[in-house]
């Protein structure tokens, strides 16, 4: 690991305003908002309550953007050149990937510690291992979306193709359960949308596989391999994907 170039990158990235909004204060607004500020949130589900599981749903969203937004500038800065001006340097291509994925780990903590933060402060409540387990979920898991954002950059190597990725995350929170509960054939749907499972994993230890529900009904129950079996899946597709497109590239230079 470079330190010198992992520290460079990372003030590059806290010093741009409009990324640190978009992963960290939107998602904590719109936890307020949406959980802290309703009557709802003390209402409990398994292992913590309403407002816990919103709180949770909202950590995720900001740390798949962070990773997502890295991922694809990383793909980006390569294919403009970047990794030839990489190449005569003593910097390796594994050095590079390790800083680049250590970026994306140390900024996806910026929304989750904020957000959980707020979330002691604002009512949010659960059992010990709750807030623990689903902390180190949404660290991990959201990883797997930095490969998203690779794709992005690879298919279209531009700033604009980054932006609108983790603008499809947006898209992508509603068909996958995340800003609001889905039930019927939404809920189906949302089943095979890739920020299902690692969402729903995250919350696993505050709904105890508990289907929270918008409507009077009484909740279902879900396995816990259902959230796996998409996350391993989506993390297959994203890899496979962008190994592919990888190869592509370097048979066309």
């Amino acid at each position: 690991m470079n330190v010198t170039y992992l520290r460079i990158e990372l003030r590059r990235v806290v010093r741009d305003v409009t990324t640190v909004f978009f992963v960290a204060v939107l998602p904590a607004f719109m936890y307020l908002i949406f959980g802290a500020a309703q009557s709802y949130g003390d209402l409990w589900i398994d292992g913590g309550n309403v407002t816990m599981y919103v709180m949770t749903s909202m950590a995720a969203y900001g740390a798949v953007t962070a990773t997502t937004g890295i991922g694809g500038m990383a793909a980006v800065e390569r294919m403009q050149g970047w990794g030839r001006q990489l190449g005569i340097t003593p910097l390796p291509d594994t050095r590079y990937v390790a800083v680049k994925t250590a970026v994306a780990f140390l900024i996806s903590i910026i929304p989750i510690t904020l957000i959980y933060i707020l979330g002691a402060l604002t009512g949010a409540e659960g059992n010990g291992w709750a807030w623990v387990i689903s902390a180190v979920v949404v660290l991990i898991g959201s990883v797997v979306f930095a490969m998203y954002g690779l794709l992005a950059g690879l298919l279209f190597p531009s700033e604009a193709a980054v932006g609108a990725a983790s603008g499809g995350l947006v898209i992508l929170a509603f068909l996958g359960n995340v800003f609001f509960p889905l039930s019927g054939t939404m809920l189906a749907i949302a089943k095979f949308t890739p920020l299902y499972g690692f969402v729903s994993l995250a919350r696993y230890p505050v709904t105890g596989g508990l289907l929270v529900s918008a409507e009077d009904v009484p909740p279902e129950s879900e396995a816990l391999w259902v959230p796996i079996v998409n996350l391993g899946a989506w993390a297959v597709i994203f890899g496979v994907a962008a190994l592919l497109l990888v190869r592509r590239g370097r048979s066309r230079q």
